[in-house]
């Protein structure tokens, strides 16, 4: 069975964006490196709405002639990742993506039985739904040193407390970020 992850990358008191909305992270190289060797982990993301069209513009317009090499091999490894995404508003979803055609535990349930690799869920708003459901493997979130002091949480409201258990933590010298990463017991 393909385990689903919830990666984000969150302050330290726990806002995955400022009060405006905005995302105060940029990953330096080091952190981009690593970024671009997890992502290579996965074959399909569901994706809201939100993180849909805040992801595709950027990354599928991303030039074989950006200077960056961590950006631009990041955009050839998002570009070939299928996208399942959830939304009541969108007609239709570009590049490597469809719109879910069944409820998130139908989607997850078709998926989890198909060969491949790991599968990740992305927005706090679908993430939360998943969550509901107890449909989360993993938690894997990179904490940048900086305090918000508001904006929108990384975790919704759940109604019953979920046990996890760490697998993995990761110090990066340079910008000061942890990567934590659990495991949900059952």
């Amino acid at each position: 069975m393909r385990p689903i992850v919830y990666s984000f990358q969150a302050s330290l008191d726990g806002y995955l964006e400022d009060g405006q909305g905005l995302l105060p992270f940029t990953p330096d190289k080091e952190l981009h490196r690593y970024f671009n060797d997890y992502e290579k982990q996965f074959d399909t993301h569901f994706y809201g709405r939100k993180l849909y069209e805040m992801m595709h513009p950027f990354w599928s317009n991303v030039s074989d002639t950006e200077e960056v090499a961590e950006i631009r091999d990041y955009a050839l490894i998002w570009t070939g990742i299928e996208k399942i995404v959830f939304s009541r508003t969108l007609t239709q979803v570009d590049g490597h993506a469809r719109l879910a055609t069944g409820t998130i535990e139908e989607e997850v349930e078709r998926l989890r039985g198909m060969p491949g690799k790991l599968i990740s869920v992305g927005g706090a708003n679908l993430a939360a739904q998943f969550m509901q459901h107890d449909l989360i493997d993993e938690y894997h979130v990179v904490v940048y040193p900086v305090l918000l002091g508001g904006g929108k949480r990384m975790f919704g409201r759940l109604d019953q407390p979920l046990a996890l258990r760490l697998v993995e933590q990761r110090h990066f010298a340079s910008s000061g970020c942890v990567v934590l990463r659990y495991e949900r017991t059952r």
